[in-house]
């Protein structure tokens, strides 16, 4: 006997409901960009204005400014006028920045089996994600369900270190985490010293990363948040590294498609595991060039 009880859900449709809306999705997903499953991602900005085009809805970014997506929600089924108006604002976008990586993504809550086909004829073309959106409902709490049903080929980089919006400790401190997890940044840093005593933290708005004698190269970065920093660190993707990660008992959150390990650390992880921390950020130091 197991101790769950089971529960029947229902699937809402949000196009006809009376108060559920575009703009509640929007907030939803603006709340926290990781439940459409793209990877850490951060708002950059809403209703977004295009030139002769209308209004962009969601303008996300990885966290290490690398890449942006360009997202367009529409509630019901999805339509020509919806692909039109998701590539022209990811046209846009990508030329009005090139410096950055672009996806055009398409959220709806029923992705025909005819608009796939047509959309997949741009795939490899025109890097484009369509994502399907399930509203459900469990008692009295509403839920969504965002799943990947057409993903884009994996593209090249662009130097994660362009047009870099510079902050201080005092907004990582007050915006970002707290004191305590900043902290904690200080402690990973300290690892680092053991091979680097040069290296120093430099703070820009979506992480924290590192430099030496002002030249940024950021085998690692940080981002502290409320109860907890998430370490990025530059690494092959091995079952080896894995193993140890796993093994030593930290949160490993994913790969990123940057070719870098997530690792989320609580303040009782750093002084237990400083040896594995030091050893991980030491590989991927050797493996750059300053």
């Amino acid at each position: 006997m197991n101790d769950f009880n089971y529960q029947r859900f229902t699937e809402i449709t949000l196009k006809s409901h009376p108060t559920l809306n575009e703009k509640w999705v929007q907030d939803i997903i603006a709340e926290d960009p990781t439940i459409l499953g793209l990877g850490d991602l951060v708002v950059k900005d809403r209703e977004r204005i295009q030139p002769r085009a209308g209004r962009l809805d969601l303008l996300l970014q990885d966290s290490e400014l690398s890449h942006r997506y360009e997202l367009e929600l529409q509630l019901g089924s999805t339509d020509e006028s919806h692909i039109i108006r998701t590539l022209e604002y990811w046209d846009i976008e990508r030329r009005r920045y090139p410096q950055y990586e672009h996806t055009a993504v398409i959220v709806a809550e029923n992705i025909t089996s005819r608009f796939l086909n047509v959309i997949s004829l741009f795939n490899g073309f025109i890097p484009l994600v369509a994502i399907q959106m399930k509203a459900i409902k469990l008692g009295d709490t509403v839920s969504l369900l965002f799943t990947t049903v057409l993903d884009q080929i994996t593209l090249g980089l662009v130097d994660e270190d362009e047009e870099l919006e510079l902050t201080d400790r005092h907004f990582w401190e007050t915006k970002r985490g707290t004191k305590a997890t900043v902290s904690m940044a200080d402690k990973l840093l300290s690892l680092v010293h053991d091979f680097d005593p040069n290296i120093q933290l430099n703070y820009v708005k979506h992480y924290i990363g590192v430099q030496r004698d002002g030249r940024s190269n950021n085998f690692v970065t940080f981002r502290p948040q409320k109860n907890s920093i998430r370490l990025s660190v530059r690494l092959p993707k091995s079952e080896e590294t894995e193993k140890i990660i796993e093994e030593a008992g930290l949160d490993i959150l994913n790969y990123t498609r940057w070719g870098k390990y997530q690792i989320r650390l609580t303040k009782n992880d750093i002084q237990p595991q400083k040896e594995i921390l030091r050893d991980l950020m030491k590989q991927a130091y050797d493996n750059t060039n300053f």
